[in-house]
């Protein structure tokens, strides 16, 4: 289930995908904990990394679309496999994966574009190990695209200077190609450009962040941009923005998933080895809890990110099922992942504020995850569009069996426009959840009974509508359905066993119930909801055997499994 870079043999994989991803562990291996800590302290830029990335040809074979892959025949933009190199990165240090992320937010436009020049510069540039970043966000207006400073006005004959500045921009140091958005001054259209950080006009204000990894503030000031050097135009640069984050924004759950996994070994290694009182740490009732809480969070997060990227390799005009499930990944994952270290830190306590153990990157790390490429707010504001027809208007579509074959993921750079949310339709939920019959599963079921007659017979008013904090509570009931329902569709497709899968949704039991709680305390709920809100509140079955065969077969036995070489 985890990840133990030591034992992992990627047969999953073809032999050049899995080579890859065993060379990055032996490189993070090779250089040891040490070098791991004391590069993070000092804040050291891993050119060391990128000359790694260069060498092994990696971002050109895993982010270079098989069509501009002239002399690679391993290239292609295959997302079951850079899931794994997401995990692999994540679980080692935040910063090296983060070259990746916006290197991937960067390409994104680029490869979206009809800028045939622009796409084989850029092939050639990653043969070359180059990196790329994405130009969004402004220091006034972050991410809101309707205030762009950035502006772009024509001179004639094919020629337009560029003014305005970007921050936040990971890469923007030494990025082959920024791909940066901003306004036509003229037309007052949106515009999608590539600006080249070693040209005259580009200025590298700073590194906004402290940290190993280069976040800038630019600023273009009478920069030079020629017709050759845009990306696209009006509606389609709009576009463009959006559903380049909604293939960037995914790769945040998997990153999650990497640090706490070494967390996870980190932290169970130290109580399995500590001996309190005559006992050792892990023998205490509340460590085991703990433990398998975690352990069990962590399981769910990475069954329903792997079951999310079967959609989003099966995704179409006609299904875009993946724009909820996309979301959650890049939400509901990291802030799970919040939980599985705050379970392991009350384990380890002071232990994880030590210099020298991973624990102390990826207590502070993981708190970025939810919070980059739009907030927990933002994702759940998006995912509520979907909450009618997920509940009452269901469509058919064919079962989206396992999509591990090694192709192309042409779709997600031919998204197509991002409007018409609220008309996407999902399968019916029902049917994963009909299809088990176990204890805890039937509670939860209830729990979801009660929250369809809540929006049914007490559906909230135009007011409650707008009062974002009362939706995102009800939002968040709503993303625990669809999440028990991935890890439902999971459980069908693997051989997972009862006990794992009752233990997990014991938890979502009790945060169905949590959720529920706080939905009934909102200032503006009615007698009415929170009646129903009352009911929503349920306890799990608790079985003391099957936790404990949970602890000794899934937790317990992970002791001593994992140490990163010193």
């Amino acid at each position: 289930m985890l990840l133990n870079p030591k034992t992992e043999t990627f047969d999953h994989l073809d032999e050049r995908s899995a080579k890859i991803m065993k060379k990055t562990i032996e490189y993070f291996e090779s250089r040891g904990k040490e070098r791991l800590k004391h590069d993070y302290h000092e804040r050291i830029w891993y050119s060391d990394f990128l000359d790694f990335l260069k060498e092994n040809r990696v971002f050109s074979t895993l982010l270079t679309p098989s069509e501009l892959a002239d002399d690679n025949p391993d290239a292609r933009w295959d997302t079951f496999r850079n899931c794994d190199f997401n995990e692999i990165l994540g679980f080692y240090n935040l910063s090296h994966w983060y070259t990746w992320q916006v290197s991937i937010l960067g390409l994104g436009p680029i490869w979206m574009s009809r800028n045939e020049a622009i796409r084989k510069k850029t092939a050639d540039h990653l043969k070359d190990g180059g990196i790329f970043a994405f130009g969004l966000s402004e220091k006034e207006h972050g991410a809101d695209l309707y205030s762009s400073d950035m502006s772009l006005t024509p001179l004639g004959d094919g020629k337009y200077i560029a003014d305005g500045g970007k921050y936040y921009i990971g890469n923007a140091n030494e990025a082959s190609f920024v791909s940066t958005f901003g306004v036509n001054s003229e037309t007052e259209e949106y515009v999608f450009f590539v600006a080249d950080p070693k040209r005259e006009g580009y200025d590298l204000v700073r590194n906004v962040v402290d940290w190993e990894g280069y976040v800038a503030e630019y600023g273009l000031s009478g920069y030079p941009v020629s017709e050759d050097e845009i990306l696209a135009q009006g509606r389609e640069a709009w576009d463009m923005a959006l559903n380049t984050i909604n293939v960037g924004k995914f790769n945040l759950g998997w990153a999650s998933i990497g640090i706490c996994t070494h967390a996870f070994f980190e932290g169970l290694n130290h109580a399995a080895n500590r001996n309190l009182y005559g006992n050792y740490v892990t023998d205490f009732p509340h460590i085991r809890q703990l433990f398998v809480d975690a352990y069990t969070r962590l399981a769910a997060m990475k069954l329903f990110a792997q079951r999310a990227t079967d959609y989003m390799r099966a995704a179409s005009p006609d299904d875009r099922r993946y724009l909820l499930y996309d979301p959650m990944v890049k939400m509901k994952v990291p802030t799970q992942g919040e939980e599985v270290i705050n379970h392991i830190w009350d384990v380890i306590a002071a232990k994880g504020f030590e210099k020298d153990v991973y624990f102390e990157m990826a207590a502070t790390d993981i708190r970025a995850l939810p919070k980059l490429e739009g907030t927990v707010h933002v994702n759940m504001a998006l995912v509520i569009k979907f909450m009618a027809n997920y509940f009452f208007n269901p469509g058919e579509f064919p079962d989206i069996p396992k999509m591990t074959e090694p192709v192309d993921d042409t779709f997600l750079f031919n998204q197509g426009p991002t409007k018409g949310l609220g008309k996407i339709r999902f399968h019916d939920y029902h049917i994963a959840y009909d299809k088990v019959d176990l204890p805890n599963v039937n509670i939860f079921k209830e729990q979801i009974k009660v929250l369809s007659d809540f929006l049914t017979y007490a559906t909230p008013s135009g007011e409650q509508a707008k009062n974002m904090d009362f939706l995102l509570t009800l939002g968040e009931l709503f993303t625990l359905v669809a999440y028990g329902q991935l890890l439902l569709e999971k459980y069908d497709m693997e051989d997972l066993g009862e006990d794992l899968l009752e233990q997990i949704f014991d938890f979502m039991i009790r945060d169905f119930s949590k959720h529920a709680l706080a939905l009934k305390l909102k200032p503006d709920t009615t007698e009415g909801q929170m009646e129903y809100c009352m009911k929503m509140i349920a306890k799990p079955v608790y079985d003391h055997d099957r936790f404990l065969r949970v602890w000794e077969t899934h937790v317990y036995t992970l002791r001593d499994a994992y140490e990163m070489t010193s």
